[in-house]
């Protein structure tokens, strides 16, 4: 079932890939009719890039860390700048419809010689190539500066008096891989640890890889201070990644992994539940989410905190009354517009949301998975500071 179910994934991602790079050279190799021999060069290297970015996923689980690294960093990169590529080309070909319609509609237009057409056509590649470049290498610039700290606020209406202030560091999404690695976790730990936080929570997608291969990249790790404990829960790349291998690796690295279970943070005289269940797609590993065995004899009465990588969540957490939630999954979109088409899936995209007596914190990540880039999105820790609802 797991192979079939990767064969389908690769064969569909091999395919948009490849339709990507299709319409690209159309629109900026045969569309602005360059001479030879420019359009044979480009179309060998369009396809040789398309056959390279599914390849390499494949690939990044045979080839030594060392090695696939090598080639990860400029496939990653071609495949943000050809995603942006794609979005600004679709977007100027509705635009131009659009524009069409209208001068006919007016019964207006401009007349254009074939030598005029071919001249506009060529000022746009070059105007789009330039421009996709440069968002390329801001982009870049973001996701490589590192993860900012953001404080959130959350009222919580059963969370005691004596807890008010509670500080809980959220880290998600790290995807430590081929181009994410040890330092970038030191990093984090030393941001973190600066927080002097009560609780560290990661939420998942840790790592893009095996235990043998990214051991000594998530080794700092061991280092997080938190004052109530260090807590984990599963996201989907860990299933892809050895799930039972990582969660091993993690308890000995001194980081509880809560799969669909709950702890009590506090002492005997005020505390609150904090839970943590498996992500939405372990149940094809067997392993899937169960909130109500994590929650099966707590008192009602009693706030909850809970982990769930997925926003999509939220709906067992509207079921068994859960006071705040702490997400990923979404990278926030990572790269502009992708924000847009992940509401298809989900309507907690970013930010704080609250439904009901619930609420939910959807973080953008503090890593990157893929292309090196964020564009409109920035990677982040998320220092969620928990305040106790006034009488």
């Amino acid at each position: 079932m797991r192979l079939l179910s990767f064969a389908l994934f690769f064969s569909v991602a091999a395919t948009v890939t490849g339709l990507m790079h299709r319409y690209v050279w159309v629109r900026l190799v045969r569309d602005a009719n360059l001479p030879p021999p420019w359009p044979r060069v480009l179309a060998i290297a369009l396809t040789v890039m398309a056959v390279a970015m599914p390849l390499s996923m494949l690939l990044m689980r045979v080839l030594p860390p060392q090695v696939h690294r090598v080639l990860a960093w400029p496939v990653f990169t071609w495949m943000g700048a050809m995603f942006m590529m794609t979005m600004l080309l679709l977007g100027s070909d509705v635009l131009r419809v659009l524009l069409e319609r209208l001068m006919r509609a007016a019964d207006v237009g401009p007349n254009l010689d074939a030598e005029r057409r071919v001249f506009l056509q060529r000022a746009f590649a070059s105007a789009a190539t330039v421009g996709v470049t440069g968002a390329a290498a801001i982009s870049m610039r973001h996701a490589l500066g590192g993860a900012h700290v953001k404080d959130v606020e959350v009222t919580l209406q059963r969370l005691p008096p004596s807890l008010d202030g509670l500080k809980l560091v959220q880290m998600t999404d790290v995807h430590v891989g081929p181009t994410i690695g040890r330092e970038y976790i030191e990093r984090l730990v030393q941001q973190a640890n600066e927080l002097n936080p009560d609780v560290v929570a990661i939420t998942g997608d840790l790592v893009d890889g095996s235990v043998e291969q990214l051991r000594h990249a998530v080794e700092p790790l061991k280092d997080l201070v938190a004052r109530r404990g260090v807590y984990f829960v599963t996201g989907n790349h860990e299933y892809y990644s050895g799930a039972d291998e990582w969660l091993h690796e993690l308890e000995r690295l001194r980081i509880h992994v809560l799969r669909n279970e709950r702890v009590s943070i506090g002492d005997d005289v005020s505390s609150f539940d904090l839970a943590g269940i498996n992500d939405y797609s372990a149940g094809q590993f067997g392993t899937a989410p169960d909130l109500a065995r994590a929650l099966s004899g707590r008192d009602d009465k009693r706030e909850l905190v809970l982990l769930a990588h997925q926003p999509r969540a939220m709906t067992d957490a509207l079921r068994h009354n859960v006071g705040l939630m702490l997400s990923g999954h979404t990278h926030g979109g990572q790269i502009w517009p992708w924000n847009h088409m992940v509401r298809l899936q989900t309507p907690y995209v970013h930010g704080l949301y609250r439904e009901g007596q619930t609420q939910v914190y959807v973080s953008p990540g503090t890593g990157y998975w893929g292309p090196p880039m964020r564009l409109g999105t920035t990677s982040e820790i998320s220092k969620v500071i928990l305040r106790a609802a006034r009488a």
